[in-house]
């Protein structure tokens, strides 16, 4: 047994509060190198009464490592805990001191939780685990009210560049509401509605306002309601980490230089401001002098943004907020800003943009969730680029589900495509097929999946500013056969929680394989899920115990012979089928 690769450690996403009453253990142990890892556990002040064994078992695993989860439910909110580790007839139990051979004499040098205090448990919004989001970029959706056009507004559908407009605004969300409803998304993720120079306004003006050429409050709160009256949560953005160019404090920073009250609203390294070879000297974001950031520590800009994180809640009644570049504003800001909206609205959704690991923002303090980019990264790399083989993809999504509390993996904002990126048909080269295999795993993965604006009608677009077009609302251009494969992938996550919440199992995921299989298992439902993520056809078998098994597109039941399931798929074809339990 190789002890040099145990790991454990209390709190974090090791040992923590899933509720008020339960706790989630888990331990870390090199792959394939220990069969069996139970908890030792008990109440401290009543250990010899109250201790006993608790079999855990696999996680996830990845390319080094086994990760070991059990959940405990302590009498009395507190646990005293330890590990026994088991490999053939070796045995170790884990303290959290050393290794011994023996049990531990006394439970003093076990691993502690000393209480699950309700107001420490990380708690987050339960729609969230059965939300279906669409991301809109307002200005390229729908022009719904060609009044409030900006001057120079080209005709819809021309070519997008960053700099142009085509007077996408919120009532044209509104005139079409029945499409997405149609579709069966029931969130909607806006890019920046505020006042800013900008087609994208990530360079803010005004954070209580909405830009003139979207409407105004009004209108957002008409939109609101209708979307809530159709069951639909709207998710604003919110630019804390910098201001545009436009922003008040900061025009008068560049009239009045040293001078300003505002001067320390942002970050000046030189006076008087300006850009000296490329670089500002002042902070902003990358290098963007147009863009500069905000000093959030700062008693009135943490004031003036907290008021604007809680108006839009307060007047339009919104669902919660997603954070731009929100890894570079401060962690007190933000624990702020949690207290401020939770208070408001607790079951607000608080989604961070980060494009890495983010431990330290989902500790239950700050973020409920945040954009899940390694997740977006492994599934374009297997099925979209073919880079690694089933097995490099099962390793890439169990080192990932195993970085955060469970909590956190069933609200994490799971997207393949969006404004900051190509659009997930052109990244498949056109090939709807690689597309709706990329798109079924997204929709039977945990946490809540994101379509960005087209991709159900088959848009396509390269990087910035192509993957920004305008929405094709002339239904003869539109894909309807793709849009029926979404409608019905949202239709099957939203109808069996399995999908949504269950235990994930990859069945078959071998090095040098392009073939792909996992469960999705709870208490009501267990469905096998296959994938030939190759451009030939594939026959794939697995072993089950059940033996009927529906498949959820055809409709057809199967009864298994010699307890081995099998399927022919086509080319980057796929199949689903859900055990039918006696």
């Amino acid at each position: 047994m190789l002890l040099e690769a145990v790991y454990h450690r209390p709190k974090l996403n090791w040992c923590y509060a899933y509720d008020g009453r339960t706790i989630h253990l888990r331990i870390r142990t090199k792959r394939n190198d220990v069969t069996a890892v139970s908890a030792l556990a008990g109440d401290k002040y009543i250990w010899d009464q109250s201790k006993a064994y608790v079999p855990m078992s696999k996680l996830a695993s990845d390319e080094l490592f086994d990760y070991w989860e059990c959940e405990i439910v302590p009498e009395y909110r507190r646990l005293k805990y330890g590990f026994l580790l088991e490999s053939g007839q070796e045995k170790f139990w884990m303290t959290e001191y050393d290794f011994l051979k023996q049990p531990p004499a006394n439970p003093d040098r076990l691993f502690e939780y000393p209480f699950i205090n309700p107001v420490d448990v990380f708690q987050t919004p339960s729609w969230v685990k059965d939300a279906v989001f669409y991301q809109i970029f307002p200005e390229r959706f729908a022009n719904g009210d060609p009044s409030n056009d900006p001057k120079g507004t080209l005709p819809w559908g021309g070519i997008p560049e960053r700099d142009n407009f085509f007077g996408g605004d919120i009532q044209g969300v509104i005139d079409h509401i029945d499409h997405l409803s149609k579709l069966g998304v029931n969130a909607i993720y806006f890019t920046p509605l505020f006042t800013a120079t900008t087609n994208h306004k990530y360079d803010t003006e005004d954070y209580l306002q909405i830009d003139p050429q979207f409407g105004d409050i009004d209108t957002l709160k008409r939109l609101v309601n209708i979307c809530h009256e159709r069951g639909i949560r709207v998710l604003l953005d919110a630019v804390f980490n910098h201001s545009g160019r436009t922003f008040a404090p900061f025009v008068d920073l560049q009239k009045n230089g040293e001078n300003s009250r505002y001067k320390d609203w942002f970050y000046i390294r030189e006076f008087p401001i300006a850009v000296k070879d490329g670089i500002p000297t002042y902070d902003t974001f990358a290098f963007e002098p147009l863009m500069p950031k905000l000093n959030t520590d700062h008693p009135e800009v943490k004031e003036y943004l907290l008021k604007a994180a809680a108006y839009w809640i307060e007047e339009a009644d919104i669902d919660g907020w997603r954070l731009d570049v929100a890894n570079e504003v401060d962690h007190e800001f933000w624990r702020e800003f949690r207290r401020v909206v939770k208070k408001l609205k607790p079951d607000a959704y608080i989604l961070g943009e980060i494009w890495h690991e983010s431990s330290p923002w989902l500790m239950g303090d700050q973020f409920d969730a945040v954009m899940n980019y390694p997740f977006t990264n492994a599934v374009l790399d297997f099925f979209v680029d073919g880079i690694g083989d089933a097995k490099d993809f099962a390793n890439a999504i169990g080192k990932q589900f195993s970085r955060y509390p469970r909590q956190a993996n069933e609200v994490a904002f799971n997207l393949l495509d969006s404004h900051d990126t190509a659009r997930l048909l052109t990244k498949c080269d056109g090939n709807k097929d690689k597309m709706k295999l990329a798109a079924l795993f997204q929709f039977t993965y945990t946490g809540t999946p994101c379509i960005y604006y087209g991709d159900e009608i088959g848009m396509t677009g390269g990087h910035d500013p192509d993957c920004r077009k305008c929405m094709e609302w002339d239904e003869e251009k539109q894909d309807l056969e793709l849009f029926a494969f979404y409608q019905n992938l949202i239709a099957v996550r939203l109808k069996y929680r399995a999908l949504r919440t269950g235990k994930l199992t990859f069945l078959s995921a071998e090095a040098d394989s392009t073939s792909l299989v996992y469960t999705r298992e709870d208490e009501d439902n267990l469905f096998v899920i296959m994938m030939n993520n190759s451009a030939l056809p594939a026959e794939i078998e697995v072993p089950v115990k059940e033996s009927r098994w529906e498949n959820i597109y055809t409709k057809v039941t199967t009864v298994v012979k010699s307890n081995k399931l099998a399927a022919q798929l086509p080319a980057y074809g796929c199949a689903m089928f859900r055990a039918i339990k006696s």
